[in-house]
């Protein structure tokens, strides 16, 4: 599988993580691939008359829009499938999307479910074009004339710059303190944003951040990952690494299959 990474056009960087191509020209199926959760939503557009994967054990003909919060997914990509992907940054689809993310929260949901006549327009539109560059130049386009409907929330952008920049170590009560929210208030816009309780959202964004140390720090042990994470013991590590992926973490880094 060919995968190509775009730039993103300023304007959208605040709420855009990641934009790419990823054509799926081989002979054959891709083998089976575990991905974990990310809190993060993403598009997949899809401009070929191919079906563009087996999510779940379900087939997805169209394009699609993934909601992998605190659960792992296993994704097979279908030969012949192209698509334009768009990774959101937590708590960002939101903006994009309007509709509460906890009803949509560890789902696959067609795109057209959400974005009705505009998911066919758009795949209409980049199935007739050139190439990839403005097949990703027109959703890029479509994306940021969205923003003129969406607001920012203040609150929420601060307790999620606090989240990143924490680590996922903040206590939830100290964002809500922070902000001047009540508890209650705060896991209401989180659920309605973000689509996880801010208890959880940190505690996955931890997760996260052990998955970043594995990548970038292969040379140290399992308990210097941890350790360094914010992990108080290891049976806490070990705890989230089977809940969020299935597997324990010596199991994940000897895994070929599994995406992270």
């Amino acid at each position: 599988m060919r995968i190509q990474t775009y730039d993103i056009i300023p304007v959208l960087q605040a709420y855009v993580k990641l934009i790419c191509t990823m054509d799926c020209d081989d002979d054959t199926e891709t083998s089976h691939i575990r991905v974990l959760p990310d809190t993060c939503a993403e598009l997949f557009l899809n401009y070929t008359n191919t079906p563009v994967a087996h999510i779940g054990g379900e087939l997805h003909q169209r394009s699609i829009v993934t909601f992998r919060m605190n659960q792992s997914m296993d994704v097979q990509m279908r030969k012949g499938a192209g698509v334009v992907a768009v990774c959101f940054h937590p708590g960002m689809a939101y903006r994009f999307i309007q509709i509460p993310m906890h009803e949509l929260s560890n789902t696959t949901t067609a795109l057209a479910d959400v974005w009705h006549d505009t998911a066919t327009a758009l795949e209409e539109k980049m199935a007739g074009a050139a190439c990839n560059e403005d097949r990703v130049d027109l959703i890029q386009q479509y994306l940021f004339g969205q923003l003129a409907y969406a607001k920012d929330d203040l609150h929420m952008t601060q307790c999620l710059s606090a989240a990143q920049s924490s680590g996922g170590l903040v206590p939830a009560r100290q964002l809500a303190s922070d902000t001047g929210l009540s508890q209650r208030q705060l896991s209401r816009k989180f659920q309605e944003q973000v689509g996880l309780s801010p208890k959880e959202y940190l505690r996955v964004y931890r997760f996260i951040r052990s998955l970043d140390h594995l990548k970038r720090h292969p040379v140290l042990s399992l308990t210097e990952i941890a350790c360094k994470s914010g992990y108080y013991d290891q049976a806490h590590f070990i705890r989230d690494y089977k809940d969020y992926t299935g597997y324990t973490p010596r199991q994940v880094v000897l895994n070929p299959d599994i995406l992270y």
